[in-house]
C-alpha cells in the first residue's frame, strides 16, 4: 500500500516495528516488495472466472444487439458443452453468471443436433501457405461437412479431409464454427465456446422487468432528491395499461426495495416534483414520491 497511501503506510509500519521484537528497519519506503508465492495462485478458480466472464460478455452483448436491458429478466441460457470439466466449471460459478446477465436458469446440451445448427469456414490464412493449390478443393469439402463432423472436429481439435486422392489436415484454427440464431434465440460464439439465449419475452417477465425499472428509477428520484436511506417515502404512480397489473403483482418487492409506505395508482396527477417514465413501444407514465414525514 505504500506507493498509495505514502504516509499511512509509513506510520503503520513503524507502529509495527514498535511492536515488533525483529528489527524490520527505517522506513517502508527502503524495504523490498515482497514476492509472490505462485503456489498460493488458485488456477481453476482464474479459469472459472475467465468463463464466467466471457459467457456474461457474450450474453451482454447478446442483449444490447436486440436492446433488451438487463434489468429485463430472460428465462434461459444455453451452452453446449462437448467437455464435462468445462460444464463443471461452469457449474461452480452458475449464480454468478446468472445474477449477472438477469437470466432464470442454464441449460447444458450435450447434443445441439437438431437445436442449434452449425456453420464452419474455412480460414485461409492458416491453411493457404500449407496446401496451396488445393485449397479449392478444402474449401468445397469444408463448406460440405455434415453436423456430426463439425462436432468431431469441435471435440477433437482436428479433423482429416478426404479429397481426389489426396487428405487436408484440420487443425485448431484453420476453420471458424458459428451456429445459426434459431427461432426466439441469439446465439454467440468465442472460440469453442458457444451460449444460445432465449429472448422470448412473457407476461410475467415483462411484468418483473417494469418492477425492477420501478425501482432503478425510484431509487435515482430518492438519491437526486438528497433523501437519507432511511427515509420512507410514498409513492403515485398514473395509471397506464402497460404497468398497471407490474405495479399491483409486484407492488410488495417494489415496497421493499424502495422503503415505500404506499405505492397508489392514480387516474389523474399533478405533474409538479413527478417524473416521466419511458418504456419500450412508447409506453410512458408518471410518479411521484414524498418523503413520509416524522
Amino acid at each position: 500500500m505504500a506507493p498509495l497511501a505514502p504516509f499511512y503506510a509509513e506510520r503503520l509500519y513503524l507502529d509495527l516495528q514498535n511492536t515488533n521484537e525483529t528489527t524490520m528497519g527505517g522506513s517502508v519506503h527502503l524495504t523490498a516488495f515482497p514476492l509472490h508465492d505462485p503456489a498460493l495462485i488458485d488456477r481453476k478458480l482464474e479459469d472459472r472466472m475467465n468463463l464466467a466472464q466471457k459467457i456474461s460478455s457474450m450474453v451482454l452483448g447478446l442483449r444490447r444487439k436486440v436492446n433488451i436491458k438487463v434489468r429485463q429478466p430472460l428465462n434461459k441460457l444455453m451452452i453446449p458443452v462437448l467437455d464435462k470439466k468445462i460444464q463443471e466449471q461452469i457449474e461452480a460459478v452458475k449464480d454468478l453468471i446468472l445474477t449477472e446477465i438477469n437470466v432464470k436458469q442454464v441449460e447444458y446440451l450435450s447434443d445441439t443436433s437438431g437445436i442449434l445448427i452449425k456453420k464452419i469456414k474455412p480460414n485461409f490464412k492458416s491453411l493457404g501457405p500449407r496446401y496451396g493449390k488445393l485449397m479449392k478443393e478444402i474449401s468445397g469439402a469444408v463448406q460440405n461437412m455434415s453436423q456430426e463432423d463439425i462436432k468431431e472436429f469441435e471435440q477433437a481439435g482436428k479433423f482429416i479431409l478426404r479429397l481426389n486422392g489426396n487428405t487436408a489436415h484440420l487443425e485448431e484454427g484453420d476453420a471458424e464454427v458459428t451456429t445459426e440464431d434459431i427461432p426466439g434465440w441469439l446465439v454467440a460464439n468465442e472460440g469453442n465456446l458457444t451460449v444460445a439465449l432465449d429472448i422470448t419475452i412473457s407476461d410475467n417477465l415483462r411484468s418483473e422487468g417494469i418492477a425492477r425499472e420501478f425501482i432503478n428509477r425510484i431509487q435515482n428520484y430518492r438519491k437526486e432528491s438528497g433523501f437519507d436511506v432511511t427515509d420512507k417515502i410514498n409513492i403515485q404512480i398514473r395509471k397506464h395499461s402497460y404497468v398497471n397489473k407490474a405495479i399491483e403483482k409486484h407492488k410488495k418487492y417494489i415496497s421493499d426495495q424502495t422503503l415505500a409506505g404506499k405505492i397508489s395508482l392514480v387516474d389523474e396527477m399533478d405533474n409538479k416534483g413527478a417524473r416521466i417514465i419511458e418504456f419500450e413501444e412508447g409506453n410512458s407514465t408518471w410518479f411521484r414520491i414524498d418523503r413520509i414525514k416524522g
